[in-house]
Parts: C-alpha cells; sequence; structure tokens
C-alpha cells in the first residue's frame, strides 16, 4: 500500500462512521442512538451525569441515608462538600442540594443523608419512597465548606441534619472498621470538638457514629439534647468549651443558630464558617401578586415566602438548587415588577426589557411580579 493510500484509510474510515450513524439516528427517529444508549448504559462516559440507587439504610424515622453509584464522569469531592440531585416526582424533575457524609470510597461510590422536612417533596420521597435501583440525575460536587489539609484545632457546632457535612469530614479523617476507630496519618494534625444539637437522642442523625468516634479518641464530643439539657444557650458555650477561642469554629444548623453563633464570635473575634440548608428570613414585605408568564399562573404571593415555593405551591415547575442562595441554581429573568432579598431586605425593581434576573428562593415579593417561567 503506497504512503498516500494509507494516509487516505483514516479520513475513509470516519466518513465511514459518518455513514453508519447517520442512517442509524434516520432508522431510529425521533429516538437518536444516545437515547438508547441511555436506556442500557445510562452511567456511561459522555452521557448526562446520573448515578443508581444502590441502598437505602434508615438513619431515624425521618431520616436515611442513601448510596448511589454515580456515573462515570463523577468527577470527584472534598469532605464537607454537596451536590445537587435531581429527580422526578409525580412526572416533575425536581432538584435539592445535599451534603455527601464520607470522603472518598474505594467502591467509588457516594452517599447522602436525607432529613425529610414537612411537605418536602423531594426529601420525603428520597427517605419514605425511592428504592435501590433507582436512577437520579447529579450535579458535580461543589462548596467550600472544607477542613484546610493542613490542620488545626476545630470547633464543630451542629444542629439536626447539620451534622451531615461534618460527619462525611470526620469519616474521611478518622475511618471506622470493626476493629474500631482507625488513626490516618492524614488525621494526625488536627485536635477536633463537636458540640452536637439535637431535639433528644434518639432523633439524632449518626448519634451512634459521634460516640464511636469519642470512644475511640478520635474527638471530644459535646452532646446537647433538648429533651435533657434544653435548648442550647450560647452564653454558656465557653463553659461547654473552655478553649473555644482557640478554635476555628465550623457550624451548620438552622439560620437561627448561626446567626447567634456569628454574633458570639463577631463580639469576641473569633473565627467562623457556616454551612446552612435554608436562608435566614430576616426582612418581610406586603407581598403581591405573582405572574408566571410563560405558564399564565397567577396567584398571591406573602412577603415572607420565597418566590420558587409560591409558584411550586400552585404548581409552576421552577429550576431550583439549593434552596439556600448559594449555587444560583434557581435564577430566573424578572420581567416586570418589585422583589425583596429576604436576607438583608434590598428591593430590586425591573421594567420590562430590563433584563434584570433574580434568586427566586430568597426573594419574596415587594408589590407585583412577573417572572419568565
Amino acid at each position: 500500500m503506497s504512503p498516500a493510500a494509507a494516509e487516505r484509510l483514516p479520513h475513509r474510515g470516519t466518513r465511514l462512521r459518518d455513514r453508519l450513524t447517520r442512517v442509524a439516528e434516520a432508522a431510529t427517529t425521533p429516538l437518536l442512538p444516545a437515547d438508547y444508549l441511555d436506556l442500557f448504559a445510562p452511567l456511561r462516559s459522555g452521557a448526562d451525569l446520573r448515578g443508581r440507587i444502590e441502598e437505602i439504610h434508615p438513619e431515624t424515622a425521618d431520616a436515611a441515608t442513601i448510596v448511589i453509584r454515580p456515573g462515570a464522569d463523577w468527577a470527584g469531592h472534598v469532605p464537607g462538600q454537596y451536590l445537587r440531585i435531581g429527580i422526578d416526582v409525580d412526572g416533575v424533575r425536581l432538584w435539592r442540594a445535599y451534603s455527601l457524609t464520607h470522603g472518598p470510597r474505594a467502591d467509588g461510590r457516594i452517599s447522602v443523608t436525607v432529613k425529610a422536612v414537612p411537605d418536602g417533596k423531594v426529601s420525603n420521597h428520597l427517605v419514605h419512597q425511592a428504592r435501590p435501583g433507582t436512577l437520579v440525575h447529579l450535579e458535580q460536587a461543589a462548596g467550600e465548606f472544607v477542613l484546610p489539609p493542613e490542620g488545626g484545632k476545630f470547633l464543630f457546632v451542629t444542629a439536626g441534619s447539620g451534622i451531615t457535612p461534618v460527619i462525611g469530614m470526620l469519616r474521611n479523617l478518622f475511618p471506622a472498621t470493626d476493629e474500631g476507630v482507625v488513626r490516618l496519618p492524614r488525621s494526625e494534625a488536627f485536635d477536633i470538638t463537636v458540640l452536637h444539637v439535637a431535639p433528644s437522642a434518639p432523633d439524632s442523625i449518626f448519634a451512634a457514629n459521634l460516640r464511636e468516634l469519642a470512644d475511640g479518641g478520635a474527638i471530644e464530643l459535646v452532646a446537647r439534647y433538648d429533651d435533657e439539657h434544653g435548648g442550647l444557650d450560647l452564653a454558656d458555650l465557653e463553659r461547654l468549651v473552655p478553649d473555644v477561642g482557640a478554635r476555628a469554629t465550623y457550624a451548620c444548623g438552622p439560620a437561627g443558630l448561626l446567626d447567634a453563633l456569628a454574633a458570639h464570635h463577631d463580639e469576641r473575634g473569633l473565627p467562623l464558617f457556616v454551612e446552612q440548608f435554608r436562608t435566614g428570613t430576616r426582612v418581610v414585605g406586603e407581598g403581591g401578586t405573582l405572574t408566571c408568564s410563560r405558564s399564565g399562573t397567577v396567584v398571591e404571593a406573602d412577603g415572607a415566602t420565597p418566590l420558587l415555593d409560591v409558584a411550586e405551591d400552585a404548581g409552576v415547575l421552577m429550576p431550583s438548587g439549593c434552596r439556600m442562595g448559594v449555587c444560583f441554581g434557581c435564577v430566573l429573568p424578572l420581567r416586570e415588577g418589585s422583589v425583596r432579598d429576604l436576607r438583608n431586605g434590598e428591593i430590586t425593581t425591573a421594567e420590562p426589557d430590563d433584563n434584570v434576573s433574580i434568586q427566586t428562593c430568597v426573594n419574596a415579593a415587594a408589590g407585583p411580579v412577573d417572572l419568565d417561567v
């Protein structure tokens, strides 16, 4: 074979593959070959990122750990990060953000622990209705609520499901085996105290894991249960954790706790890093009428409820993600009207053709609102 003929072979092979692809696409119209691959190999490289639920482990009466086999293009995560999961509920794809509850695993699987919240469509579905084999949609891990690799002295303050990102960090530093807690070289530089708050011991997610870590000497555990100790009063923090001033505090939990902790640490000049699942409402206005222009839905909206929740309650499918103003997965064009940021009271107003977009999870109506959805 001449060099010129050999040089033409790859091009001929490429043209042949292109023709075969076009033939296959014509034969499968309106479906494409990739659609059939999605049926038989949904976790393959190059497909939209998905995961398959492989195990579901109840943690409490209203919380469960969901173990997922991610697709081949999953890029991994750093303990403490979260990911967005999309799942179809009653024919509608909904997205929520959940913290990963472990470090990188040898088997390549990932897990999140979900607490079912009242009227929570996704959380209740995952905890009470999802089954192994279910496919879910995934986004890559994100978030900056992570520990510095060089170590140091830390205080974790967690409440309820706020323990989820923290348990991922702790499991990565101090794996538990049948022989007990393992002290790894990477954990030697970490001195950790955990102040965990829950309504009661039976309602405390990962209570057994925390006790095991404490009994193994990996962490100092201060457990506070409302039914035994009453609500946490941060005036007692120095008594509960005498060396709090020497530690960097990482906190995750309800907005009220995080606000009080921020005030406490600001007053004393102490470092604080926070993660939260819902934005606290600080500024409430009068509300107004929400118009979803493409769906034709018109509904009254009060001044305290995020537009995302108002629209969803009216049956309008809205893009969403973390639902706390961090991931910007809920951004929509504000065609016209005024909204109020529930975090700080800032008013955003738009006239037609102003090209203004807003986060619907942290903004409420401040008069008539017209959204492009």
